[in-house]
């Protein structure tokens, strides 16, 4: 017996030197230099910080933070570690020289990884092989420049519709005064010109498809708890009492995608074969990919159903946007890209004509010089509006469509701006912030196109990290160029074919520029403008 006991006492004594010593080696190890930041409370961490800064806007409470807390400034949001970059300098060191691969994945969320069942779309994708794969079939099939070059016939017939239902409603407008809600022609206009690129002609019943859409956004709650508590069993269990009518939505958008699939199927079969190249639609082009079978990834019918059916969800926008959190939202992937960060980009650039006069007669009279004579818009001499293309530019600068862009570090030993950067800390770029600083640019609170006159090869494509409103790197949107040229002719034709006048009593100067956050940076009211035909379409 005193055997036994002598030895239970040496284990736990040598138990008890192997903890002291582990802990003085741990003492000894250099602690990590994280960048600083603001104060924080117990379970919340910095997001009271984020709540009640900013007005409300948390990509401003941001960047009020920064000016105290310097570029790089680190936040606790509950569980999530978040560092925050509001300059360019510190985005240049993250995805310049190389070093964008450990900075190449974006956050994901338990609602995304529920929809890996099935697939993964392109969107949420972790950074592999999986993610190259579908990366190059949109670059080369779906979004590369002949590809968009196809659907100029379908962008000059949207359009024309745009303007032609302005042109009826000012004819039945027995007062003369009537005004249309140009967010809402906008919005139609660029649903419209997405749907029929990437589903063709053929779309059994568009409007009721777009009504499966905007049922999934009210399917919102204030925040996904697993998002902001990953490891908690009480958070998965209170979302999954919540889930069954987004659950229930998921399978109705999962069955229409089937149908419209089966549909292209049918339609190959009946007509003999493929369509030509230059009438493919994306679906056409996605299951003649499959077809050829000659990808290292299995393109099967999940793949290409959650590469068209992705939610519009992930950490970031639930955590610091509960308030237009889209957590159910399901709309496709590329039309997803498609639809909000054009309509919201063409819906804030006649906001910012509206409230800038000057600015709206300067563009409208290069419209109307280049295209003198002319019964409509066509695509093919859109490259001569310079002022215009400075105009959408000078909007993205000031309305950035995400106005910050989160990634994840894949790597450990990261270090930027001498500042320890521990893998899996998610890295938010602040858009908003580095687009408006004074260090950048010349009155940055001032809505000024002629900055990118005087300064054209100031580029979005991702080479300019102060001016960067699709993101940089390899997670760039892929879809901007499919984005931009919608914007543009959409534009042009609204500028060409009327004048435009604010309501009665209305100025310039009360324009609502008020930001409402939620999947894209929108305004907070809808634009009621009256439309002066000026060429009869």
């Amino acid at each position: 017996m005193e055997l036994f006991y002598c030895c239970c006492c040496s284990l736990l004594f040598a138990l008890l030197v192997h903890v002291i010593l582990r802990a003085l080696a741990r003492r000894r190890q250099p602690r990590p230099r994280l960048p600083p930041g603001p104060w924080q409370l117990p379970i919340i961490g910095s997001l009271h910080h984020l709540l009640r800064g900013g007005g409300g806007l948390p990509h401003r409470a941001m960047a009020d933070l920064s000016l105290h807390y310097g570029p790089l400034m680190l936040l606790r949001v509950c569980e999530r570690v978040v560092v925050v970059v509001s300059s360019a300098e510190a985005a240049g060191e993250i995805y310049g020289g190389g070093r964008d691969a450990a900075f190449s994945e974006r956050p994901g969320s338990p609602g995304i990884d529920e929809l890996y069942r099935s697939g993964q779309g392109i969107i949420f994708a972790p950074y592999g092989d999986h993610w190259r794969q579908l990366r190059r079939i949109l670059m080369t099939e779906l979004l590369s420049q002949r590809r968009v070059e196809s659907f100029r016939r379908i962008r000059e017939e949207e359009a024309s519709c745009l303007v032609s239902s302005l042109m009826v409603h000012v004819q039945h407008d027995s007062s003369g005064g009537g005004v249309v809600n140009i967010d809402q022609l906008l919005g139609r206009f660029m649903a419209d010109s997405a749907v029929r690129a990437i589903f063709g002609d053929a779309l059994p019943d568009r409007d009721a498809f777009l009504r499966m859409i905007k049922r999934g956004t009210e399917l919102s709650s204030l925040f996904d708890v697993r998002d902001l508590f990953p490891s908690s069993r009480l958070a998965r269990l209170l979302a999954s009492w919540s889930g069954g009518k987004a659950e229930l939505h998921r399978l109705d958008m999962f069955r229409l995608m089937d149908d419209i699939l089966k549909q292209h199927d049918e339609k190959k079969a009946a007509g003999g074969g493929e369509r030509d190249d230059g009438k493919q639609d994306m679906v056409d082009v996605l299951l003649r990919i499959q077809s050829e079978g000659d990808m290292r990834v299995s393109l099967t019918h999940g793949v290409i159903r959650t590469f068209l059916t992705v939610r519009f969800s992930f950490f970031f926008f639930q955590v610091f946007y509960g308030q237009q959190n889209k957590k159910y939202l399901e709309v496709p992937d590329v039309l997803g890209a498609a639809l909000e960060t054009s309509t919201t980009t063409l819906q804030w650039v006649m906001a910012d004509l509206m409230a800038n006069p000057n600015v709206m007669q300067k563009a409208q009279a290069e419209v109307r010089r280049v295209f003198t004579g002319q019964a409509t818009i066509n695509e093919a001499a859109l490259g001569n509006l310079q002022y215009l293309k400075a105009v959408i530019k000078e909007t993205l600068r000031l309305h950035p469509p995400s106005p910050a862009f989160p990634r994840v570090c894949l790597e450990e030993g990261c270090k930027i701006q001498g500042y320890d950067i521990p893998r899996g800390t998610i890295v938010l770029t602040n858009v908003w912030a580095i687009s408006r600083d004074p260090k950048y640019w010349v009155e940055p609170q001032k809505y000024m196109p002629e900055r990118f006159e005087d300064d054209s090869a100031v580029d979005f494509r991702g080479m300019h990290f102060e001016f960067t409103p699709f993101g940089v790197g390899r997670r760039i949107c892929p879809g901007m160029n499919f984005s931009h040229v919608n914007v543009e002719i959409a534009l042009a034709s609204l500028l060409f074919h009327f004048d435009w006048e604010l309501p009665s009593g209305v100025k310039p100067d009360n324009v609502d520029m008020t930001e409402l956050f939620g999947v894209t940076m929108r305004r907070k009211t809808e634009l009621f403008i009256r439309p002066i035909p000026h060429v009869p379409l």
